[in-house]
């Protein structure tokens, strides 16, 4: 005791703390933490269980094991007098969600010592505005309230009077200043523009929409009668409900919490900032074990969370051989145009399988996916097989063939071909590692894309997670092989054309209208743009294509 107390004295005050904060964060307190929040995320699930759960990614993905889908309204968006709204993370498939299933519920958290991050308290409230704002406009300019005469009865109760009284005010909760609010206000106009302007389907959600959307704010300090919680559809708007997992504790540790075996330590948002404490486990993986994780104890933690992440490595590396099939809705081919149809991704997985999403990008025979998630890769007469399940009888009706893979995962992948053309390895790194990575290596994977998308030939673009890299090269082949209405044209448009970031922004809003979960980072971004701009260069022809010299 003598021994360890000297150890302490000879601690600076910031060693301390330092020491103190790294015991309280512990790997066992995080996990523990998360789990007793999850249990709040699920009674609140329950008021309304007809409304889908949604993780706003990545905090939220870890407090359900049941959630509907994924949305990504950033913080930073939202964080004081620096609000803006982002064409990059549009989010529709949330507001198509909504408008499908009459609202739903968002789920995130925060380490901070308030009650809702700033995604749900400025993010999203400007988001629905904005979305209102600009279905409001849209309405009145074509009148659509009137067609609203063709549809049944009782799905057209009360659409008049909504038509006429949309609402597209601001609504915040009551601790963000006036004088903010009013700041923001200054900018809805313009957001609005810049929202039409960048090519987003404003007109099919106008049509499926009924109500405005209007958030709903929910946390552990949230008094509500269970005898009195009113039905979804009473309401005059769409409910987004945002419930703030985490009990707020003005940026203290909510020490000394006991159970019958262990003593822990509460920590409020412990799922923000994976990387610094999660040892390798996923949202995915912690839910497939988490009684024995809970179970384990402080002591104890660390050592099966080691087994667990282990134990998935080596499953991920056979499976090949026993790998789910991945289940894509089909999607109409008959116009290849911005304005297609959402594509929605369904999964066959098995006990230890974590999301695998394959996202085609209306008819341009691009898609993206995730290399690292345990897509099936196998071949017999072809390199993937895709059952592909047909969005009338809901039953997997045919298969069919990705041709050629562009890997751009830092590993390789082992796979069967039927030519050497048919896989090409890149590996790229996010720009956190290598400023350079993804613009060096873009002229070969759009030299790639074109001779094979030249030959009618599918093409699946991968990396690490299917939502970053891959999202940006399959946008700088789009940029550079397709045309503004979404057909190949070998590169014609855009040798003939003066790119923009604008003219960028709506191709990626098109990207995301497919792969709903892309969340390409700022730095890769800039790669592509600078690529693009600099890019005016003669395409290098694969081998065999020489016709082009």
């Amino acid at each position: 005791m003598e021994v360890e107390d000297e150890a302490w004295s000879k601690l600076s005050i910031y060693k301390a703390a330092r020491t103190i904060k790294k015991r309280d964060n512990s790997l066992y307190n995080a996990l523990r933490s998360i789990y007793q929040d999850s249990v709040f995320v699920s009674e609140i699930s329950q008021l309304w269980p007809q409304l889908p759960l949604l993780a706003n990614l990545r905090c939220g993905l870890w407090y359900s094991s049941s959630f509907h889908s994924t949305c990504y309204f950033k913080s930073t968006d939202g964080h004081t007098n620096n609000c803006s709204f982002s064409t990059s993370r549009l989010n529709l498939h949330v507001a198509h969600l909504a408008a499908q299933k009459g609202g739903c519920m968002v789920v995130d958290s925060t380490r901070r010592g308030k009650r809702f991050p700033d995604s749900m308290s400025k993010t999203i409230p400007i988001w629905t505005c904005v979305l209102n704002r600009a279905i409001s406009q849209f309405r009145t300019d074509s009148n659509i309230h009137e067609n609203d005469a063709a549809l049944p009865q009782e799905d057209c109760n009360g659409c008049d009077e909504i038509a006429r009284d949309w609402d597209c005010s601001l609504h915040l909760p009551l601790w963000v200043p006036q004088t903010e609010k009013a700041s923001i206000e200054e900018h809805l106009e313009e957001w609005t523009e810049q929202l039409k302007a960048s090519g987003a389907d404003i007109a099919s959600l106008a049509v499926s929409l009924k109500k405005p959307l209007r958030p709903l704010w929910i946390s552990q300090r949230t008094v509500i009668w269970l005898n009195e919680v009113p039905h979804h559809d009473s309401w005059d708007f769409t409910p987004i409900i945002l419930v703030s997992a985490s009990s707020s504790s003005n940026g203290v540790s909510q020490h000394n919490r006991t159970t019958s075996e262990f003593s822990w330590n509460y920590i409020p948002g412990a799922g923000d900032d994976e990387e610094s404490w999660s040892r390798g486990l996923t949202p995915p993986l912690f839910w497939n074990h988490v009684y024995d994780l809970i179970n384990s104890g402080p002591e104890m933690c660390n050592q099966k969370v080691a087994d667990i992440v282990e134990k998935s490595r080596v499953r991920r590396a056979y499976r090949g051989e026993n790998a789910p099939q991945i289940r894509v809705k089909s999607i109409s081919h008959e116009e290849p145009s911005l304005a297609s149809d959402v594509s929605n991704i369904e999964v066959d997985a098995n006990e230890s399988s974590e999301d695998f999403e394959v996202s085609w990008l209306g008819s341009t025979n691009l898609a993206v996916g995730a290399s690292q998630l345990g897509i099936a890769i196998y071949s017999t007469d072809i390199v993937y097989r895709l059952v592909i399940q047909s969005t009338c009888d809901q039953q997997p009706t045919d298969v069919a063939d990705v041709d050629c893979i562009l890997n751009c995962d830092s590993e390789s992948i082992s796979v069967s071909l039927p030519s050497e053309e048919a896989y090409l390895h890149l590996p790229m790194v996010s720009s956190k590692f290598d400023r350079f990575s993804l613009f060096n290596n873009l002229s070969k994977a759009v030299s790639f894309a074109k001779f094979n998308l030249s030959q009618g030939k599918r093409l699946l673009i991968l990396c690490n997670n299917g939502e970053d890299i891959s999202v940006c090269v399959c946008l700088a082949i789009l940029m550079s092989l397709f045309d503004e209405k979404g057909t190949f044209d070998d590169g014609e448009s855009f040798n003939t054309a003066h790119i923009t970031k604008w003219d960028m922004r709506r191709r990626l809003v098109f990207v995301c209208k497919f792969a709903t979960n892309a969340r390409p980072s700022r730095g890769n971004l800039r790669q592509v743009f600078n690529f693009l701009i600099g890019g005016k260069c003669i395409l290098q022809p694969q081998e065999g294509d020489r016709s082009d010299e």
